[in-house]
């Protein structure tokens, strides 16, 4: 911020003007509560897995779990009749008839899930759930036949497994789903700063259009206070235009013919008319969108640990089990080849592995919740143990977002007087310049004065009668063009001064306050090997003179939305990126980074983008929280070893790798260690602490 850029103006700003930037914080996060809504979370990065709804999946799960509880009291575990088992003639039927109901309404997420990863030719969980649901349920039914037809033949169910890991995979997902927060979607909410109508130049008269049917060449009126409709350069009027969009910062830029406007900025006072140059998916909106659609996709797409496992188990259980079937063939016949074949299978049912993970994330999302943190892409965290670079942008993140006084300074002139009679002009405003002033006369227990005859100077400031004087509060700009003789203040920010007639009798110069806990972050950062890079729309003088406050050595200046994710992705050839924002330009880097976190008081558009939500707005929460991620990770690794050890230990025993020695896996022994995984990976992510 310069003293080239013209003080804050009046205009008669409409309600949705301020919702359009992210500086008037309490406004817009009073206004526009950010919406908690569920995610599909790890069910959703399938294609076929798209389709599914919390609600869906919901009525799925209970209805499973209602005919699961009568089947493993009626069905033996791996042949073994448990104490609770209840057997009484028919209940092999009942069985059968609850087990296919089972089939049809708890399996298609998985299988749909399993054809989009075999159709990617990347099997993974859904892939390792459905040949397990296949192998158990329709091996069940070859040998409830075997038993009608051929009951010499002793050939074992597997129901009471079928209906376990149905149950047990729905409620993992279940898990995952409730636990997510979602703060809507970015696109969506980039669009929603377009106006959605026009006013379109039609010969000597205007006309409303939808704004979708903008194309350049096109000539469009932009009234005070609304949002331009599209990319344009100006043909007549001056104003001054909230850039926050592009910029990140709240102060107001001077318009004038032959300067180009962007779709999207807010118009101040003045009234505009515009030529279109960019329209649709071409204007800057319109490239915002398709940025920021591409960098979530792309992160979407990032492999879970638990996927990674299951993909080797899915493999291994294939070979395993093709390979015990090759082997005990011509030793015991194809009934019992087929049989140890199929045992391994179930064996590879991956219980523990299903609740290994969702249950972690749950657990942790509790634990940041509590802590001032929403966790919207559980995705993401694994990156908090490789991070490298921490990207954060200026205003809103490292500083206040409201102007300070920072300076004043008198020419003969009342000190008092001078700060009471800038406050009386200013006391009308909503600009963030306006409020520094109006809170620091406020401090200062300037006099209260009233101003009559209020003028707005289109791009130079505000006029106004004070005390029965006629002053105005302008910038260095109006000096100059107006040729006026004085002494510019020496100060860094944005500078306005007060004359009475056409002198300057005080000068006022406001700066964006360092937050108090913004040191104390930067300096954790620095301890844990983490380089704080600063990247900001504003001037280099500004950004700098921040840098050097805090200690940041990497700064980059005036970067446009574009320049972001580009720095992002170049710093992430070294190393992964954390990101921290909270405007509307800060969404596509958001989106882009491994581990991102939007500040709560910012716009809806930057929370969309993010992993997390900072609600707290308190910068130290953000080391907490990557405490806290380290930890899960921890933790998720560890339930990831008990689900796969148990597979990893019971798979060569079910196939009789130690069969020579007798050893070959004893069903109940089986059973056993299925269950004590299960409860070990439970346990397990319950022992996660807060610190």
């Amino acid at each position: 911020m310069t003293n080239e850029h013209a003080h804050h103006t009046h205009p008669a700003t409409p309600a949705h003007d301020h919702d359009m930037t992210h500086h008037n914080h309490g406004a817009e996060k009073m206004a526009h509560p950010m919406p908690m809504m569920h995610d599909p979370g790890h069910m959703a990065d399938d294609p076929g897995m798209a389709h599914m709804d919390m609600t869906d999946l919901a009525k799925r799960f209970w209805w499973s779990l209602a005919l699961m509880l009568p089947i493993i009291l009626i069905t033996p575990l791996m042949d073994m009749t448990l104490p609770f088992t209840i057997q009484f003639p028919g209940d092999t039927w009942v069985t059968t008839l609850l087990a296919i109901a089972l089939y049809i309404i708890g399996t298609p997420p998985f299988f749909n899930g399993a054809k989009a990863e075999l159709k990617a030719k990347k099997p993974a969980m859904m892939s390792l759930v459905s040949l397990s649901l296949l192998v158990t349920f329709w091996y069940s039914i070859y040998a409830l036949l075997a038993q009608l037809f051929w009951p010499a033949q002793h050939v074992m169910t597997f129901f009471w497994e079928f209906a376990t890991l149905t149950v047990i995979m729905l409620l993992g997902h279940r898990i995952e789903m409730t636990a997510t927060m979602q703060a809507g979607d970015a696109t969506a909410q980039l669009q929603a700063l377009l106006p959605q109508i026009a006013h379109v130049q039609h010969g000597d008269h205007m006309m409303d259009m939808p704004v979708a049917t903008l194309a350049p060449g096109m000539v469009v009126q932009v009234l005070a206070g609304e949002a331009f409709p599209a990319d344009g350069i100006i043909l007549t009027g001056e104003s001054q235009v909230d850039e926050s969009l592009m910029t990140g910062e709240s102060r107001l830029i001077d318009k004038t013919p032959g300067r180009t406007v962007v779709g999207g900025t807010i118009n101040g006072n003045g009234t505009l008319s515009v030529k279109v140059t960019q329209a649709g998916a071409q204007s800057f909106v319109g490239q915002l969108q398709t940025t920021l659609a591409a960098s979530a996709g792309t992160k979407s797409q990032v492999e879970t640990r638990a996927d990674q496992v299951a993909s080797y188990l899915f493999w291994v259980a294939i070979i395993v089990a093709s390979a015990s079937l090759l082997i005990w063939l011509p030793i015991h016949g194809l009934s019992y080849a087929i049989n140890v074949a199929v045992t391994v299978l179930v064996i590879a049912c991956p219980h523990a592995l299903g609740l290994a993970v969702p249950l972690v994330i749950q657990r942790t999302k509790a634990l940041a919740a509590a802590q001032g943190i929403l966790i919207k892409n559980h995705k993401a965290l694994s990156a908090a143990n490789h991070l490298r670079y921490i990207l954060m942008d200026k205003t809103g993140t490292l500083t206040t977002g409201q102007f300070k006084v920072t300076q004043l300074v008198t020419d003969n002139f009342d000190r008092a007087q001078a700060l009471g009679i800038m406050a009386a002009l200013d006391a009308q405003s909503t600009h963030p310049l306006a409020q520094g002033i109006l809170n620091y006369a406020k401090q200062q227990q300037a006099p209260v004065m009233t101003a009559t005859q209020v003028e707005n100077m289109a791009g130079y400031g505000v006029a106004g009668m004070v005390a029965g004087a006629h002053f105005r509060l302008v910038s260095a700009r109006y000096l100059t063009d107006q040729q006026l003789t004085y002494t510019p203040l020496q100060a860094e920010g944005t500078i306005s001064y007060l004359l009475q007639h056409e002198h300057v009798v005080a000068a006022v110069a406001q700066g964006d306050a360092i937050k108090t806990t913004a040191p104390v972050f930067i300096n954790y950062l620095k301890a844990q090997h983490l380089v704080p890079v600063l990247v900001t729309g504003d001037n280099h003088q500004v950004a700098h003179s921040v840098a050097a406050e805090l200690g940041i050595t990497a700064v980059h200046t005036q970067v446009s939305p574009q320049e972001k994710i580009t720095l992002v992705k170049t710093y992430q050839k070294q190393g992964a990126v954390m990101m921290i924002g909270d405007g509307i330009n800060d969404a596509p880097a958001l989106a882009q980074a491994d581990l991102s976190v939007a500040i709560g008081a910012g716009t809806q558009v930057a929370q969309a983008a993010a992993d997390t939500v900072l609600v707290t707005n308190q910068l130290p929460t953000i080391i907490d929280f990557l405490k806290l991620t380290k930890r899960a990770n921890k933790k998720q690794i560890e339930n990831l070893w008990w689900g796969a050890g148990y597979n990893l230990l019971a798979l060569p025993l079910a196939a009789g790798a130690l069969a020579n020695f007798g050893l070959m896996l004893n069903p109940m022994v089986g059973a056993i260690l299925m269950s004590l995984s299960t409860v070990i990976v439970a346990l397990n992510a319950m022992t996660l602490k807060a610190s």
